[in-house]
């Protein structure tokens, strides 16, 4: 796997594909600089090296050019949290692009326009990307959150560059991480799968039953595995139609030798809401009107013991409706089991929206090994599957 520690980079242009598409506010403010701050390593190392550094992204879903989604309104930022001026092109390729990347000099940075101005960006154009690939030396590959797309500036480029391409850090880092759980973590290995719905995780169950020991299964979709083992769940969210798919899974996982955890209890409440009336219900026997909205005590007592005894840890989703003050306590309880087990010289990885929004939002980014920047890269990954992206860089 080729990073940019396999190059030297003086006096050379490094086209970077960076994912700086950060959430702005009304005002056009940056809200949340996590992205960028992610891609800060990879641009110091090529500028220490005396390279310069030609920064390629997308921002939101434009239709066409529209002005707030334009790139110019994160330059400050940038510049701020990289720590020297960034220079801003009003397109991506072209005339205008070709002239500020030729009067660009060593240590210097040069943000583009929105790649999404142009249609051909998502269709994966050649001749977009041959253009793209008129504007570096050196092509690296940094945006994890997009390289499950088989756009332009994260696959189709890459052809350009046959010896002269890379992975930046963070690509590196989510690689070898997921590496970590899903090829070479040391046992004993524990998933623990969250969320609402057993139809989005059912393909990474399927992928990870040869991988791990132990698979905890929270959140909403635990009520489609309990109906289907005959409990009673009140009025608890169900996938129906998947039951039968949910006894699979739990015969696989014996057969595999895979140690399934369900809740045995759970928080209930009579309405979807944080002021709703709640008690301790077992999780098989929760009464009409009522819906499970949190794991309940014996449950975290199981889901601790299991995780202080693991090695290697994936969290994928919360086990609660943390969202809600009421419903949080489970996820934040399995947050500090985790970080524990981590103090203790566990590795863990974080990834998949939810459960990052929950780590960021009780403090737990720091106590953990790695949280996952890319949502539906990340998810794709524990699926099996090898990323467009990825894949360009290594062929």
């Amino acid at each position: 796997m080729k990073t940019i520690n396999d190059f030297q980079f003086a006096n050379k242009k490094a086209l970077i594909r960076v994912d700086f598409n950060v959430p702005l506010d009304a005002n056009f403010r940056v809200t949340d600089t996590t992205r960028i701050e992610a891609a800060k390593p990879t641009i110091d190392k090529i500028l220490n090296d005396g390279g310069s550094v030609v920064l390629m992204s997308h921002l939101g879903r434009p239709k066409g050019i529209q002005n707030e989604f334009s790139l110019k309104h994160i330059i400050d930022e940038a510049s701020r949290i990289l720590g020297s001026e960034v220079k801003f092109v009003a397109d991506c390729i072209g005339e205008d692009a070709e002239a500020a990347v030729a009067s660009l000099k060593p240590k210097q940075v040069l943000l583009l326009e929105n790649l999404r101005f142009y249609e051909e960006e998502e269709r994966g154009n050649v001749d977009f990307a041959s253009q793209l690939a008129k504007l570096g030396d050196i092509y690296v590959n940094d945006a994890f959150g997009t390289a499950h797309r088989a756009h332009a500036s994260t696959t189709i480029v890459a052809q350009f560059f046959p010896n002269a391409k890379c992975f930046g850090y963070l690509m590196a880092k989510e690689i070898e991480s997921i590496d970590k759980v899903m090829k070479s973590g040391e046992k004993p290995v524990t998933a623990i799968l969250g969320g609402s719905k057993v139809s989005s995780k059912i393909t990474i169950i399927e992928n990870i039953l040869d991988k791990v020991d132990n698979l905890i299964i929270g959140g909403g979709m635990t009520y489609t595995f309990v109906k289907a083992k005959g409990g009673k769940i009140g009025s608890s969210i169900c996938e129906d139609d998947k039951q039968d798919l949910a006894i699979e899974i739990l015969k696989k996982a014996t057969e595999k030798g895979v140690n399934v955890y369900l809740p045995v209890d759970v928080i209930a409440a009579d309405a979807f809401s944080n002021d709703a009336n709640t008690q301790v219900a077992p999780v098989g026997d929760i009464p009409d009107g009522w819906q499970g909205l949190d794991a309940g005590p014996d449950t975290l007592e199981c889901f601790k013991k299991v995780i202080l005894n693991s090695k290697t840890i994936l969290w994928n989703g919360p086990v609660g409706v943390f969202e809600m003050d009421s419903f949080a306590k489970g996820t934040i309880s399995v947050g500090d089991f985790i970080a524990e087990a981590t103090s203790k010289g566990a590795f863990s990885l974080v990834g998949g929206g939810d459960s990052v929004a929950a780590v960021k939002q009780f403090g737990f980014e720091e106590k953990v090994s790695y949280v996952s920047t890319g949502g539906g890269a990340m998810l794709e990954s524990l699926e099996g599957r090898i990323l467009p992206g990825i894949k360009a860089i290594l062929s």
